[in-house]
């Protein structure tokens, strides 16, 4: 069938796919289309990678909008919601609008009520379902992208529980489910009431084998001989022969996946002599401009390994390299300047980046719970399978696994070459899962009585899947018990019914998108502020600094001490005590809030992911511990409590971590300390600056909790989202000037927003190092009405402190700040 053929698409659709090459559909999408997803029906489309699920997907969307309606796809990852926007945006030129929403669980999204398709994660979408998105009610079509993933424990819970209240809430709601081969689809078919469409079609062939001795052998009986030398490693030459094997006159490029981000980094330094030697100069000039970019992005040994390695045409990809880093290795990776890539596999959930040959080197991973080296699961080795072969581009696909002796080659022909992948299960009868989706769905409305809520669980996959009726109804009534006892719900039992109502602070939880767990540990801590009020601390502490009755900055002292961060130092000028200390002394903070006290409340969260304690490490943070004993908001716990003082101790260096940031400590400094990429601390710093935000709101709402209290928190959380010390928080507030120009500019005499909209222009000029564009959008962000560097020159005297100050202050050139990585 021709795309043209198609009726009830906007005007155009048909033939601009025809166009870009779709001349006919592939049989899963005539599949689909037979079934119905043009015409309004669900369907559950389980193929292959790269056999056309996408497709299936915006026909479903632009046939709702057609019809009047609105279309919401569905994405697990941030980066893949980015991919699908920039995707779908094409369809602008026939009428057809497209949003993203991936951040800010607090709002209600109001501005994606005039878009025709949105595009958004499933947490966001449960979050504002919570907050009360207006348009949700108008949604006639939902995709779920990556359906399969309601089996992960961490995130299937929330896609489940959003599929159930989206099609509670819409009548009639088209669901689209789009999953690679699993081995129940119908099941997940049954659960959504769609149609089931399943194939093993793909566009072009896929092999997939197995590498021992000297040779391939694949699934269709054919072999491939790739001679490997007693003793040599496999993957170089595996790589090699994809290279020098031309199709089209090109040489094939190479995944390789791996267990851990140590062995992608080191993988893809050796996998830098094979692909170096196979480069054009043209290619070569390529990556070294791409080297810069990566380089640029932030300046630690990750971003400078990564870098190194993109130059001679290798890379690695993990979760612990910037979003910016991830990018551009995988933009290039497209474009077939580097030729291999190490990953881990999280870059087989779905990012587009298919090569020739997939090499799964590793197929076991650590798993602490079960206690050693676990072979990995048959879909999630299927899903790297899957990323070999790209359409348009190669003939062919091969995916191959390593063995070692024929034992291990027969073992993973057995387990993964034939073996069907894994039935989906649900994860959602777990108290962790049930704490934050039964507060939810009481507080927006959906279950208004135990009998109610049960019944609307009973509309999940696992109600679906199990055989077992009460142990979900167990499950609910201790979460349902917990949730009472911490005041977040009210239970009202009349004979034998039980009504549920979730109170002020139980809807203040749901929206914020707390573990409420999460909340009830900060409401805890937050509490003892008051406590120390009742001691007589904060009457004796006044506020300094700010603009008049703006409390937002400024500094806490004792009366009559005046004392500034310029009186602590080092003595070597670097200033990071003085940040350090000046954080830990009283005198800064009203008594018992301190901002490391703060960072270690969120830290030992359920919703932070705390670092890691290593060998050394216990000693260490003990001593801190007990030497700054007195600025943690909550008991400490005994050294004889293993487990309780472990996890403390655990966010404590979390916390640390987090006070150098808000310190202006360097980033490559806060790497190598704890032994973290750049995208580990975003992603930490993101979170704390979320949790800081929802302990901002908490603090309003309790009782016995002061004005003072509520305005440290805040300036503890914009510390950490500009990673400045408190001096630099209204500069740093200024658009496009972040954490390393505020410190600039602070050298140079320029100390605040005030101060931008009245100084010298050669002055600002200088502190930025002469960049007029820069120095233009910041005057004009600052209120300035005149913000144009025509025929201003920088003042070398300000360039030259604002450069002093930098260098004193542990602000090299390469630092970045939250704001860099937006």
């Amino acid at each position: 069938m021709q795309p043209s053929s198609l009726s009830g698409l906007p005007a155009g659709v048909g033939e601009a796919l025809e166009s870009e090459g779709v001349t006919e559909l592939y049989p899963p999408q005539q599949a689909a289309v037979d079934a119905g997803v043009v015409d309004g029906d669900s369907l559950v489309a389980a193929v292959p990678t790269a056999s056309g699920k996408t497709l299936i997907a915006e026909l479903a969307m632009l046939s709702a909008v057609e019809s009047g309606g609105k279309a919401l796809y569905i994405v697990p990852l941030r980066a893949l919601a980015s991919e699908k926007k920039a995707e779908f945006e094409r369809w602008d030129d026939h009428g057809v609008t497209v949003g993203v929403s991936t951040g800010n669980y607090e709002s209600d999204g109001e501005w994606l009520a005039s878009r025709d398709i949105i595009v958004a994660t499933s947490e966001k979408v449960d979050s504002l379902i919570r907050n009360g998105a207006p348009w949700i009610d108008d949604l006639t079509c939902v995709v779920s992208d990556e359906v399969h993933l309601v089996d992960d424990a961490h995130r299937g819970p929330t896609l489940e529980v959003t599929l159930a209240k989206l099609r509670k809430v819409n009548s009639g709601l088209q669901t689209v489910a789009l999953s690679a081969t699993v081995g129940n689809a119908d099941v997940i078919a049954n659960w959504l009431d769609a149609e089931l469409v399943e194939s093993d079609w793909r566009p072009i062939d896929l092999r997939i084998g197995v590498h021992y001795g000297n040779a391939i052998d694949f699934d269709d009986g054919s072999k491939r001989e790739v001679p490997v030398d007693r003793g040599e490693d496999q993957t170089p030459r595996l790589v090699a022969d994809a290279l020098d094997t031309e199709e089209d006159g090109q040489g094939g490029s190479s995944l390789v996946f791996v267990n851990s981000r140590r062995n992608a980094e080191s993988a893809a330094r050796r996998l830098a002599d094979v692909t170096g030697s196979r480069l054009t100069d043209d290619e070569r000039d390529r990556l070294r401009a791409i080297a810069e970019e990566i380089r640029g992005v932030s300046d630690t040994d990750t971003s400078e390994d990564l870098a190194d390695a993109v130059e001679r045409g290798s890379a690695f990809h993990h979760a612990g390299l910037a979003s910016e880093h991830r990018a551009l290795v995988e933009d290039a990776f497209r474009d077939r300047l580097i030729k291999c890539v190490s990953a881990t596999p999280t870059l087989a959930a779905g990012v587009n980046t298919p090569a020739r040959r997939v090499i799964v080197r590793d197929w076991r991973r650590y798993d602490g719970e079960f206690g050693g080296m676990k072979p990995l699961d048959v879909l999630e080795i299927h899903q790297m399978c899957g990323r070999a072969g790209r359409p348009g581009l190669d003939p062919y696909g091969e995916a191959v696994l390593l063995a070692s002796d024929a034992d291990t080659k027969d073992e993973l022909f057995e387990r993964y070459v034939w073996a069907e992948a894994e039935p989906v299960r649900s994860k959602l009868a777990a108290e962790p899962a049930l704490r934050t989706h039964v507060l939810a769905t009481v507080a927006s409305g959906f279950a208004s009585a135990r009998d109610g809520l049960l019944s609307f669980l009973d509309n999940t996959l696992y109600a679906t899947q199990t055989d077992d009726e009460g142990r979900l109804a167990a499950v609910t009534d201790t979460v349902l018990d917990y949730l009472a006892v911490n005041d977040f719900l009210d239970r009202d039992r009349e004979g034998s019914t039980e009504s549920l109502t979730a109170t002020g602070i139980g809807h203040t939880v749901s929206r914020l998108y707390l573990d409420p767990m999460s909340a009830a540990e900060m409401i805890d801590g937050l509490r003892c502020t008051g406590e120390a009020d009742e001691d007589g601390g904060t009457d004796e502490f006044v506020r300094t600094g700010g603009d008049g009755d703006d409390l937002e900055f400024g500094t806490y002292t004792r009366a009559g001490e005046g004392r500034s961060n310029e009186d602590v130092s080092d003595g070597d000028g670097s200033g990071e005590a003085a940040g350090r200390e000046a954080d830990g002394d009283a005198a800064l903070s009203p008594p018992g809030v301190t901002p490391l006290g703060l960072y270690h409340l969120v830290s030992r969260t359920p919703d932070m992911y705390e670092l890691y304690l290593k060998s050394g490490d216990r000693e260490e943070y003990t001593e801190l511990c007990y030497e700054r004993e007195g600025e943690f908001l909550g008991d400490v716990p005994s050294e004889y409590e293993d487990v309780r003082f472990e996890d403390w101790l655990a966010s404590l260096k979390t916390a640390r971590l987090l006070e150098d940031w808000a310190s202006e400590v360097d980033e490559d400094r806060i790497a190598e300390q704890y032994g973290v990429g750049p995208g580990d601390i975003r992603g930490k710093v993101e979170t704390a600056e979320w949790l800081l935000r929802a302990a901002e709101t908490l603090a309003g709402d309790i009782e016995g909790v002061d004005g003072d209290t509520v305005v440290a928190v805040r300036e503890a959380r914009k510390r950490i989202e500009y990673g400045v010390r408190e001096e630099l928080l209204d500069l740093a507030g200024v658009r496009n000037v972040g954490r390393k120009r505020a410190r600039r500019l602070y050298e140079a005499g320029i100390e605040s927003r005030a101060d931008l909209r009245e100084a010298e222009k050669s002055v600002v000029l200088g502190a930025l190092r002469g960049r007029e564009r820069t120095a233009e959008r910041i005057l004009e962000h600052a209120g300035r009405e005149d913000p144009s560097m025509d025929g201003v020159r920088p003042d070398s005297s300000a360039s030259a402190a604002a450069t002093a100050g930098s260098a004193s202050g542990n602000d090299g050139d390469g630092q970045a700040s939250l704001g860099d990585f937006r």
